[in-house]
């Protein structure tokens, strides 16, 4: 009978309805397009997924600490604006320059945040999107909406770097950025911290219950701060991620981008209230959004409906999760 409980367990979990509907979803593209069932395929969604993995892991450890981050497109504009704006007006040549300046800048921005959330007790929401808000119109009112299209040589160098390039029968070239390590190394990271260290047990713990955490020993403001300043230095890298893929540093390109990746982390099974999430769900929350933006034009399905698809997957990814956390609290007390 357990064996029996394991697995429909695991067959009725996130990552597995994640995994059909991706089946699901290739398939039908596949039958659309014959050109879909190919390694460039592969190739072409994980140069998409690049940033989007880079948000949504940020976004995943603040939800599963029991908060919630809709300023990190504004602080992510801060962190790639600035740093390229000073690489230009003062000639710096340098690679560890934009990055080291993204990542202060982030993790000042995260150190506010934290002020606000832990010591302050400001409600999540309404403290960051004060601060989106903030950042934002500051960047708008000093630097306008002018946007940096002639980068420093570095960054330039950095953008034609690959991990491999491949050649398909067609003969069109697929290249993958050498950018890719970073996210690897984020999640890797991020599933060790989480699952091994003192810390990452005390982020679910506070994101669980804020008051048993505390009892049972956490440093919940502690890990409050440490949540929302990495967040916010993993951000400003992030940043500078998007300004070398895109060529251009923007104050306002990755605007409203907060939905989708919210969308991404939901859908992965991260529970929207806190205390439950994993890394996997949340690449596979990612894959899914990736394919479904790169591919709705494939399946006959104008782009305009894609807001309205991120909006249904994060009302039925929120729903998901809490039926499986009702169906667990009546298992507990039977």
């Amino acid at each position: 009978m357990k064996t029996k409980s394991r697995i429909s367990e695991l067959l009725t979990s996130n990552q597995a309805v994640i995994i059909m509907v991706l089946l699901v979803l290739s398939i039908a593209i596949g039958l659309r397009n014959n050109a879909f069932v190919s390694f460039s395929t592969v190739v072409i969604l994980a140069r998409a997924a690049i940033l989007m993995l880079i948000f949504a892991l940020c976004q995943m450890l603040v939800i599963i600490s029991g908060g919630i981050d809709v300023s990190f497109p504004a602080i992510a504009c801060a962190a790639m604006y600035l740093p390229v704006k000073m690489m230009l007006n003062y000639e710096i040549d340098n690679l560890w320059f934009p990055f080291g300046m993204a990542i202060l800048i982030g993790a000042f921005f995260g150190l506010i945040n934290a002020v606000l959330i832990a010591s302050l007790r400001i409600p999540p929401l309404i403290a960051t999107l004060g601060m989106n808000s903030l950042i934002s119109g500051g960047l708008l009112a000093f630097f306008g909406s002018t946007e940096l299209s002639r980068l420093p040589d570095r960054l330039n160098e950095m953008f034609r770097s690959y991990l491999f390039t491949y050649t398909a029968s067609s003969g069109l070239t697929y290249s993958l950025t050498i950018l890719f390590i970073i996210p690897v190394v984020l999640a890797i990271g991020l599933s060790i911290f989480l699952r091994y260290t003192t810390m990452g047990r005390g982020v679910y713990a506070i994101g669980g219950n804020r008051s048993a955490a505390r009892i049972a020993g956490f440093r919940v403001i502690r890990i409050q701060y440490f949540v929302y300043i990495f967040v916010g230095a993993v951000v400003g890298i992030g940043a500078m991620v998007s300004c070398i893929l895109n060529r251009a540093a923007s104050p306002t390109n990755l605007m409203g981008s907060e939905m989708m990746i919210i969308a991404a982390v939901v859908v992965g099974g991260t529970r929207i209230t806190g205390g439950h999430g994993s890394v996997s769900g949340t690449i596979l929350g990612v894959t899914l959004i990736a394919l479904i933006q790169n591919n709705l034009i494939m399946l006959g399905i104008p782009t305009h409906w894609q807001p309205f698809i991120l909006g249904f997957l994060i009302v039925l990814g929120t729903a998901f999760t809490s039926l499986k956390a009702m169906a667990s609290m009546k298992q507990a007390k039977v």
